[in-house]
């Protein structure tokens, strides 16, 4: 139930109804307020402030209705400055990254903004009567009223700068960054159960019984899917309850074809539909991958427009080394945490889960592979990648993850060798190279 309300709540997050609606209906909320607080009090209090509206039943009239039809043709073209800007982001940054604009609540904010001035003003309005019917004229509402046009004015400047800056492509790259690190921060190391005494052994298979790959019984996917979240929680209380022991077979962002193997479930024997079912309800699948316990999955947005900048019909080199310079800062934070260990304990110190995480040279691979390939011809990419290693090189904590990053110190060199024509290009990919494989060699002393 957790993991499936988490997905809800990053669905309410990514889309353009929801803030809106809810500012819709404080917007109604607040008329219906102001309205009965005209009417109980009168407007004498009003008068001696100076400031509220003193005109009659058709000024009023006319004022509301001028504010309400300017602001929901405003919202109409801030919704589509909104989609021309997602249409720019999705050509030239990719369309996975439609996702971040979405999810922005600057515009969210905005959108709500006028929609809540036209339901106030369209709720006051029905309230106000003429002479010729028993006289009534909210006037602390429709002061309300011109306060939030002059506020939706403010917006709307605001909105015009905001969006002008959001599909800058650093402006871009540096948010994914930050979401990246996010995820870094959140997810190493990874909290589920209680550590046991074999918490350094990052095998996935340590401490697991003898008979446990005989007797194991696999469950399936529900669905087919991206596999979006796993309540770990739940998993812990469940295995605990009925003495079972599970093995995660994929994680957060695998896609995963209905019926292929998700857990493994020991004692096989003690497997029946009800646990079946609450099993299934601790995973939670989707037609995207999501970044709430993919940490992966910000990394691969970074490396998506760092690829498109470097093809042919783009050619941005600039943007490809923004890319690789928040990939690098991402890495050097990820370099100085633990990878948190697949087994997990309950409180009485059994193992109750095996939980495959990401590792520091799983990271390192999905953040070079594809870059590197693409920049096989671009020294200025390639010394910035070099650069960037050596840097990670003079912040990791285990020499055994050295190794990873020598290799792709290696291949980057190598390509460039292969594919760069200038000599002078060449020389100086080696000068990056001998940097960084210096600083590599100097971890083992």
């Amino acid at each position: 139930m957790k993991a499936l309300l988490l997905k809800y709540w990053d669905r309410l997050r990514s889309s353009f109804w929801f803030v809106p609606a809810a500012m819709a209906c404080l917007a109604a909320a607040l008329a219906l307020s102001a309205v009965a607080i005209d009417e109980a009090t009168g407007d004498d209090w009003l008068q001696r402030l100076g400031w509220s509206y003193s005109g009659g039943a058709e000024g009023a009239s006319l004022l509301l209705g001028t504010v309400a039809g300017s602001m929901i043709a405003i919202a109409g073209t801030v919704f589509s400055m909104t989609l021309v800007a997602m249409s720019l982001a999705s050509s030239q940054l990719g369309p996975r990254l439609l996702r971040n604009f979405m999810r922005d609540t600057a515009n969210q904010v905005v959108l709500g903004t006028f929609v809540a001035t036209f339901v106030y003003c369209l709720l006051v309005l029905r309230t106000i009567r003429r002479a010729d019917e028993v006289a009534f004229v909210p006037h602390l509402s429709v002061s309300i009223g011109v306060l939030l046009a002059m506020v939706s004015i403010g917006v709307l400047i605001y909105f015009i700068h905001h969006v002008s800056v959001s599909i800058q492509a650093d402006e871009v790259i540096a948010h994914v960054g930050r979401e990246l690190d996010d995820g870094i921060d959140r997810l190493f190391p990874g909290h589920l159960g209680q550590p046991g005494s074999e918490t350094s052994d990052s095998s996935n298979t340590a401490g697991l019984p003898a008979a446990f790959a005989r007797e194991a019984r696999p469950l399936g996917a529900a669905e087919d899917g991206y596999l979006q979240l796993v309540d770990g929680d739940a998993l812990m209380a469940l295995a605990s309850r009925e003495d079972l022991l599970l093995q995660l077979e994929r994680r957060p962002g695998h896609y995963l074809v209905k019926g292929q193997t998700m857990v493994m479930v020991w004692p096989g024997d003690r497997v029946t539909d009800a646990l079946v079912d609450q099993l299934n309800d601790a995973f939670v699948f989707g037609n995207q991958r999501t970044a709430t316990q993919d940490v992966e999955f910000s990394l691969h947005q970074l490396v998506e427009i760092a690829v498109r900048a470097l093809s042919p019909g783009i050619n941005d080199p600039f943007t490809a080394i923004a890319c690789v310079d928040r990939l690098g800062s991402a890495l050097c934070r990820l370099a100085r945490r633990d990878a948190p260990s697949p087994l997990r304990y309950d409180d009485e110190g059994r193992l109750r889960l095996v939980a495959p995480g990401s590792s520091f040279a799983g990271m390192v691979d999905a953040a070079f592979n594809q870059i590197r390939q693409s920049a096989r011809s671009n020294p200025a990419v390639a010394i910035r990648m070099l650069d960037v290693i050596a840097q990670i090189a003079g912040r990791l904590q285990h020499t055994r993850d050295a190794a990873c990053l020598q290799r792709h110190a290696g291949m980057i060199v190598t390509a460039a060798r292969d594919a760069v024509p200038e000599a002078d290009d060449r020389l100086a990919v080696e000068a990056s190279f001998a940097a960084a494989d210096q600083a590599l060699r100097s971890l083992h002393g």
